[in-house]
């Protein structure tokens, strides 16, 4: 089930379970945040917590997935438990998330909108490789 990250900000999260609910809500947080509503394709969602006073959100759905943002033919791996702390335009200290550059599976662990340039959205991974592309591509 949750691990002790999801744990630890339960206390005082709204949380919501349900597939469509769990949709609906993240896409609310998405544009509240400035984010493109297509950045997290999640399937089959069984909860999403977020955690306003930490800045922390949380998904588990019921397996991982990948998905193909066809506009830039780059596969990215959501894990079963996707989490991430946000703040207007950014999710950092992601984990959950994948990308797959040549043969690797590369850990995202930053997703941001620069306030200068709106319409590229950057992707950083753990080994400090990034990569920015058009909002559009993640715009459902």
């Amino acid at each position: 089930m949750a691990t002790k990250i999801i744990d630890n900000h339960r206390e005082g999260a709204d949380i919501t379970r349900g597939d469509s609910d769990c949709k609906r809500k993240s896409l609310q947080l998405l544009q509240e945040l400035g984010l493109p509503n297509g950045l997290l394709p999640l399937e089959n969602i069984e909860e999403f917590g977020y955690n306003q006073n930490a800045g922390f959100i949380w998904f588990i759905q019921k397996k991982k997935i990948e998905h193909t943002f066809k506009k830039i033919k780059q596969v990215v791996s959501y894990a079963t438990e996707v989490t991430a702390f946000v703040e207007k335009g950014k999710l950092k200290k992601i984990t959950g998330v994948k990308t797959k550059e040549l043969l690797l599976w590369l850990s995202v662990v930053e997703v941001y909108i620069e306030e200068a340039s709106k319409e590229k959205i950057t992707f950083k991974t753990g080994t400090g490789l990034s990569d920015s592309f058009d909002v559009s591509a993640f715009e459902i």
